[in-house]
């Protein structure tokens, strides 16, 4: 089994830039923070920079579906309001959980690395699979005077809902398929062993740990998984859990596939005359999707890829304004958007909502 560190895509960077300069930064005597937008959080910067997480980007090799990593992260946040809120707390990267702890949580259970969350690998033609991903630390903090005291943790924890293995070295790939019930039974596991590590940390003793339990998609999806439950832990050993309804969905679909849901049947309609209406002001582009979200069945937010074949700076600029007129007239109202304007090479513009906004923003990045 191997762990590997994955570099922060670009548009998780851009999405951070974004939500930062939203809010006016804050000083309060030893740490700043950068300020926030309505429902968002504050976070934290010490000695003049960003606090990072001390494990960023640390999981298995075993998913290689890149829409995971952005789906975690923004699922976990949201996960965390419901628990802290962003009135009241203020968001750290974890600095508790280093990547050497990540990296050993990560692996095989062996007498080399007692505390792997993951199974001994049995026979080689027929292994026990990987069941534990990812995991992510969160941090949430309160002001005390001129510092800041850790006041709660979130804890996500991705578990594959599939399980690629090899018999023989340099031989086929096999895909072993992991039911829902025992995504959810070995996330529950870990989940409880974790909670017991954390305890034994004096910092983390008494504080309200929240454990957050993510099924991961399979490396062909083209959206990312979901967050099914959660636990809200204030002792030693985890209480109950709260199931969580969320679904991820591709755009457009074929009439076929939204039948069942009317809701999402009314959302692909939008979507749909919003591509139409793209694609006509600007017919060469290679493609238009995208990652819907959805809540108890309601639709919550929209990831939207534009991919073009423009080389000219004023046809990114005016395709970009025209997108943002665009946007609010077709697409749904009343939730957060992105939509990220590129070519196969580079990122070219974004244009973007946030939740609670009617109108959209734009940036057009230069090419010198």
């Amino acid at each position: 089994m191997k762990v590997k560190k994955l570099l922060i895509t670009g548009s998780v960077l851009l999405a951070t830039f974004i939500l930062a300069s939203c809010g006016k930064s804050s000083s309060k005597g030893n740490y700043t923070t950068t300020g926030s937008s309505s429902g968002t959080y504050q976070g934290v910067i010490k000695g003049g920079r960003y606090r990072t997480s001390k494990a960023r980007g640390v999981n298995t090799s075993q998913n290689n579906n890149q829409y995971n990593l952005k789906s975690f992260e923004n699922g976990l946040t949201e996960v965390s309001k419901r628990v802290f809120s962003t009135k009241n707390y203020i968001f750290q990267e974890g600095q508790y959980l280093s990547s050497d702890t990540i990296e050993s949580w990560l692996g095989r259970k062996s007498s080399s690395n007692p505390n792997g969350l993951n199974p001994k690998q049995g026979k080689k033609s027929n292994p026990n699979p990987e069941y534990i991903q990812q995991i992510e630390e969160q941090d949430y903090m309160t002001e005390s005077g001129n510092s800041l005291k850790l006041k709660g943790m979130t804890i996500g924890i991705g578990i594959n809902s599939e399980y690629r293995y090899q018999k023989k070295t340099d031989g086929p790939y096999y895909t072993k398929k992991i039911s829902d019930s025992e995504v959810e039974q070995q996330g529950k596991i870990a989940a409880a062993k974790i909670l017991k590590r954390l305890r034994q940390r004096k910092a983390l003793k008494n504080i309200p740990i929240v454990i957050a339990l993510y099924k991961q998609a399979p490396d062909d999806s083209l959206v990312g998984g979901t967050f099914f439950a959660y636990s809200n832990n204030k002792g030693k050993t985890v209480s109950s859990w709260t199931k969580l309804n969320y679904r991820n969905a591709v755009l457009p679909k074929a009439s076929a596939e939204t039948s069942e849901n009317s809701g999402s049947s009314t959302d692909n309609d939008s979507f749909s005359n919003f591509k139409s209406q793209v694609q006509n002001f600007f017919p060469n582009l290679s493609g238009v999707t995208a990652q819907a979200q959805y809540h108890n069945g309601n639709l919550s937010g929209m990831h939207i890829t534009i991919t073009t074949q423009f080389y000219s700076q004023s046809e990114i600029t005016s395709f970009t304004q025209y997108i943002t007129r665009a946007a609010k007239r077709y697409l749904p109202h009343g939730i957060p958007i992105d939509i990220k304007i590129q070519s196969d090479s580079e990122m070219q513009a974004v244009v973007y909502r946030n939740s609670g906004s009617d109108n959209f923003q734009s940036h057009v990045f230069n090419s010198y």
